[in-house]
């Protein structure tokens, strides 16, 4: 089943993405509603549903397939991490501390995109793309989504989605220095969709330590610059999924981010070339990224926006007293 929300005129719908037509709920049934539900009970709802009146999918613009309370973006692929600190410093390889657990941060839920949407970067001389699979949170069962163990994490994955983490690497490399980040990086838009696959249809693909292998591929203007298998994490989602939820709270609608598969993004090819090689984004580029079972999402570069300018901090003073 593939969960979708896409705007017609001047309405916004939600419902079932059937091979080249859509179904729109009834009811005020919502993505979310499903995701509150869990996979069973969706599954036997979007099975009724299948058959109720449908339009062509060529008549809509998607939109990302849902609001999600949260996006923990995580770093998962070894490759990927390599090929990034050599950017920085070549000298250098994966750091002990990756291995020791899955790092994420936290992402901007009110910038994400749709396929077909047009970014808008910010002023940024190193625009960059990350190929990347969200995974998607069901009704949580059992311990209020707290401390899951990772047999029960599994059990909340919902879904999957495409998630292109669009990236300032110059901007993201200036506030990284002071220990922070990626911040303004990051958060001016990343892209999911084009649907949620729910998890039932690639569960033949999962082994039997969680681990999910898709084919990952991503094109700019045509030409393919990266591919790698879903498979080539280090930890599979379960882990993830899990790690995220100790001494915390996972919900439903909650967005996991796989981080950037290998040759996934333009920063960790700049890194093995010693060059800006390819080329950073410029405005018209139009990148691809198509994931085996869980569809295509495609966003044009468009113009970056001017924004207010902020002045530099003002130097410390040292006070007195009067």
């Amino acid at each position: 089943m593939k969960l979708a929300r896409w705007r017609i005129h001047d309405m916004v719908e939600e419902g079932l993405a059937i091979d080249e037509r859509l179904v729109p709920f009834t009811d005020g049934v919502r993505v979310q509603d499903l995701l509150d539900w869990g996979l069973p009970r969706a599954l036997e709802y979007g099975e009724a549903a299948a058959s109720e009146p449908s339009r062509p999918l060529a008549d809509v613009t998607l939109l990302p397939p849902l609001k999600p309370p949260a996006i923990r973006d995580f770093v998962a692929f070894e490759e990927h991490v390599e090929g990034v600190v050599r950017s920085v410093d070549s000298s250098t390889g994966v750091v002990p501390q990756w291995y020791e657990a899955p790092t994420f941060y936290f992402s901007n839920p009110h910038t994400l995109i749709g396929t077909g949407q047009a970014l808008t970067p910010p002023a940024t001389a190193r625009l960059d793309f990350e190929l990347e699979v969200a995974a998607v949170v069901g009704h949580v069962a059992g311990s209020e989504g707290r401390s899951l163990a990772p047999e029960e994490a599994q059990q909340n994955i919902f879904g999957y989605a495409i998630f292109n983490d669009w990236s300032a690497r110059d901007l993201q490399s200036r506030e990284m220095q002071v220990r922070l980040g990626p911040c303004k990086g990051k958060d001016f838009a990343s892209t999911l969709g084009p649907w949620i696959t729910t998890a039932d249809e690639v569960e033949d693909r999962l082994d039997a330590e969680g681990f999910l292998d898709l084919l990952m591929t991503v094109s700019v203007n045509g030409t393919e610059i990266g591919r790698d298998t879903l498979a080539n994490m280090g930890w599979p989602f379960r882990d993830l999924l899990a790690y995220a939820s100790r001494d915390s709270r996972i919900f439903p609608g909650d967005l996991l981010g796989s981080g950037t598969a290998g040759s996934g993004c333009l920063a960790e090819l700049w890194g093995r070339a010693g060059a800006l090689t390819p080329p950073p984004l410029a405005t018209g580029d139009e990148v691809t990224m198509t994931v085996e079972r869980l569809g295509t999402v495609t966003n044009v570069v468009g113009e970056p926006k001017p924004a207010p300018a902020i002045p530099a901090a003002r130097m410390r003073k040292q006070r007195t007293s009067a």
